[in-house]
């Protein structure tokens, strides 16, 4: 007779990764919230509130407490248990988003690209963030930054006008993964300073005989080094927005990172990252290589430069993930989705939007109309008619 299973011990267990982000209310057992202009976690059911033991006292000990990961450690997949975690998320078929999901959906719309999203979930096993922005604006404010760009939209549907002021749209806060990364390079470096002089040339112009200054460049060979230490390039994670949006919602003030607290997710979604960490670091790499060009340039000196090799050492690499608040916004129209971004920080707006083909074939032809008036008036005037 086989013995009877013995319980597992609850303090041992691991936690479900579905309810990481889920905080009950101590009144009445509601969901709470993470309210960005109270800094609280709030109830929406009872009033209830509540605070958030989680910063740390000052900007020394917030930076202290975010630690930095090992590159290389990570490349070899040798980072500690600790720094990993199992999520559960909603894979979006159409823009390839991984967001977290309330486990109680059985059906949801993709927040990047409006996508309705049966839930095909998995678990997704990736490197946990080590910092988190808070979330500084609240979705009224991010509606009110993208009903005003919206506003100022030309030739843009009616449709999507009736959208901007529409009341009751609603917004999704989500935390968007970034990597950071930091390195110090040794360059050494190949080329050659141009010195600018002029040569004094006569030449006939109508006729006329003049002297011009000609500039020339004298090339002489350079060779040198160049130092620099990286903090914390910034690296997107996610391949669901268009490129063009994410690089155009900076400026972020990385000096208001926290260290990561799930709390500060609390009612707000959080995207997995997609972009792995060695695609990541070749993207910062590409950002250092730029700015260590520049720096030879400046060192070569002179007024023109010719930079033939730059060979570049790398050492003490380290990274973060750090997750960043967007609102996210999504409008359907004719079929296709037109996304609007918030940055959460700043409420900096970038979108895409769709053209009125009508409103484009009214100003054109109104265009025409003015110029055609406006050619008869003339001709009127110089006495042609």
């Amino acid at each position: 007779m086989q013995p009877p299973p013995v319980p597992a011990d609850p303090a041992s267990a691991e936690p479900d990764p579905r309810d990481v982000h889920r905080f009950p209310c101590d009144t009445c057992g509601a969901n709470m919230r993470f309210d960005p202009g109270s800094g609280r976690l709030v109830c929406d059911h009872c009033g209830n509130t509540s605070e958030l033991d989680t910063r740390a006292s000052g900007p020394w000990a917030q930076q202290a407490a975010i630690k930095e990961l090992d590159f290389r450690a990570a490349l070899r997949d040798q980072l500690p248990e600790a720094e990993l975690e199992t999520t559960q998320v909603l894979n979006c078929t159409n823009c390839g988003a991984q967001v977290e999901f309330e486990p109680a959906s059985h059906a949801a719309v993709c927040p990047f690209c409006a996508s309705p999203v049966v839930t095909g979930t998995g678990e997704n096993r990736h490197i946990k963030p080590r910092a988190v922005m808070p979330f500084v604006l609240d979705e009224a404010a991010a509606q009110k930054a993208m009903k005003s760009w919206l506003g100022r939209l030309w030739f843009a549907p009616n449709g999507l006008q009736k959208y901007a002021r529409r009341k009751g749209s609603r917004m999704d806060g989500v935390y968007v993964p970034y990597w950071t990364f930091d390195a110090q390079t040794q360059s050494r470096y190949r080329g050659q300073r141009g010195t600018v002089y002029f040569e004094s040339r006569r030449v006939v112009i109508d006729g006329k005989s003049t002297v011009q200054q000609v500039p020339k460049v004298r090339w002489r060979n350079a060779s040198g080094a160049v130092a620099r230490f990286f903090d914390d390039v910034l690296v997107l994670g996610s391949r669901s927005l268009p490129k063009r949006f994410t690089d155009a919602l900076p400026p972020w003030d990385l000096s208001l990172l926290e260290p990561y607290a799930p709390e500060f997710l609390a009612g707000m979604r959080a995207e997995a990252y997609t972009l792995e960490i060695d695609e990541a670091f070749h993207e910062a790499r590409a950002v250092m290589d730029r700015v260590i060009e520049r720096d030879v340039r400046f060192d070569i000196g002179g007024d023109r430069q010719r930079i033939q090799k730059i060979d570049t050492d790398l050492s003490n690499v380290t990274f973060k993930h750090i997750l960043l608040p967007i609102w996210v916004a999504a409008y359907r129209y004719q079929g296709k989705s037109y996304r609007f971004v918030v940055n959460g920080q700043t409420g900096r707006v970038q979108g895409e939007r769709p053209w009125s083909a009508l409103k484009i074939t009214l100003a054109v032809t109104g265009a025409l109309l003015i110029a055609a008036v406006a050619g008869y008036l003339y001709a009127v005037q110089q006495g042609a008619l």
